[in-house]
């Protein structure tokens, strides 16, 4: 994995390992990998990626189970998309505006490449 600079390392790892719930890779109450295994899958300290358990446990989206480890929670991908979803509001989508306004693209052309996009998604989609 790339980590990017203008973010934390364990918050990247808890996005990657968001999405790994939310594409249905790792089931809910299923076991996810320990520490020792993920640190070293990213090659990171074992503390970045305990930093990062803790913060999707707090965030109710893995759970302990003491001596045996990390399981994804029951409403795992709800709280991920909740997650996600105020992310996007708060943080990208003010960004997205401001580029909107210094570029001078109107709603318009986004509203058209907006339907564009959703017709060729379902298109994909169909296919698979």
């Amino acid at each position: 994995m790339d980590f990017k600079s203008n973010e934390a390392i364990y918050l990247q790892i808890a996005a990657h390992i968001s999405e790994q719930i939310v594409l249905g890779r790792w089931a809910v109450n299923e076991k996810i990998p320990s520490v020792r295994e993920l640190a070293a899958d990213f090659q990171v300290n074992p503390n970045t990626v305990m930093r990062t358990y803790e913060h999707l446990q707090q965030s109710g989206i893995i759970f302990n189970k003491r001596g045996i480890g990390f399981f994804v929670a029951e409403k795992a991908v709800e709280h991920i998309n909740k997650q996600q979803r105020e992310r996007f509001l708060t943080q990208d989508l003010p960004e997205f505006f401001k580029n909107m306004y210094l570029l001078g693209i109107s709603l318009e052309e986004i509203k058209s490449r907006y339907e564009a996009y959703l017709s060729t998604y379902h298109k994909d989609e169909d296919k698979q």
